[in-house]
């Protein structure tokens, strides 16, 4: 079975925002995989395991910095690793999506598997429109992950129910927290992944004929407003509701 899993590295979660000049400073910022990629990772090296054996090979866009997430993901059990150069490049969803498509289409796979959403932007779009590029079938947010020969059955959240989905490979998913519990790499596993092969990429290699400029752009970059007290309302059921379809009107402008 030849897996290949998506990954981004971004800010540690429990860094602190930094804005100079309307841009994220990344000045001591401390960098890791996606912690929603980390349940990807994981799943690809178990579904290897369970299947008996495979390959998993670990694809990022990034810049140079991004290499130590894709150690840390070869530590962990994966086998190799791609990595495309993006230092310096406006990407967006879309030529994000572009790329990977291009480095993927040749490749032979029964399974793509990503995050759900990477915690920087939280878009949740690169996995939907990479299966789009390729035309294969998606199912997204994924708990649960069953293959037997060419067939998979998954189990995804959906708003608090499941849904269960039978499918051919191959396929692209997407994971959500509870698929796994991902592993912490081992002291054997941090010393294997330095020997393990990391392809590295230009974008002008990929040679896409469309081209890779972003679609959207960045107006504007803002920390959200701190939150307010709460508001009280009093009176009758009747009086409640005409105090507050006023504040919605006059004071937050909702209406």
């Amino acid at each position: 079975m030849n897996i290949l899993v998506l990954m981004k590295q971004t800010f540690d979660t429990e860094e602190k925002i930094v804005l100079q000049n309307g841009v994220i400073s990344e000045e001591g910022v401390n960098f890791i995989i996606n912690p929603y990629d980390e349940y990807a990772i994981e799943e690809a090296i178990k579904l290897c395991d369970e299947n008996g054996g495979g390959e998993v090979t670990v694809i990022t866009i990034g810049p140079e910095r991004a290499e130590s997430a894709l150690r840390t993901a070869l530590a962990m059990g994966a086998d190799n690793a791609v990595m495309v150069n993006s230092e310096g490049l406006d990407l967006d969803e879309y030529s994000v999506a572009k790329i990977l498509a291009a480095v993927i289409k040749d490749r032979d796979y029964n399974l793509i598997i990503g995050g759900n959403v990477a915690v920087d932007d939280g878009s949740g779009q690169i996995g939907p429109r990479l299966a789009e590029e390729l035309n294969i079938p998606q199912v997204t947010t994924i708990t649960k992950l069953d293959i037997q020969g060419m067939e998979a059955t998954v189990e995804r959240d959906v708003e608090g129910d499941k849904e269960i989905i039978e499918v051919s490979l191959p396929v692209l998913v997407t994971a959500q927290q509870g698929l796994n519990e991902p592993r912490y790499p081992s002291l054997p596993g941090i010393m294997k992944a330095k020997k393990k092969p990391i392809k590295r990429m230009e974008i002008g290699d990929l040679h896409i004929d469309t081209g890779v400029e972003a679609k959207t752009v960045v107006m504007e970059t803002f920390f959200p407003p701190k939150k307010e007290a709460g508001r009280i309302l009093s009176g009758t059921i009747q009086e409640q509701v005409a105090d507050l379809a006023r504040l919605l009107r006059s004071e937050a402008k909702v209406i």
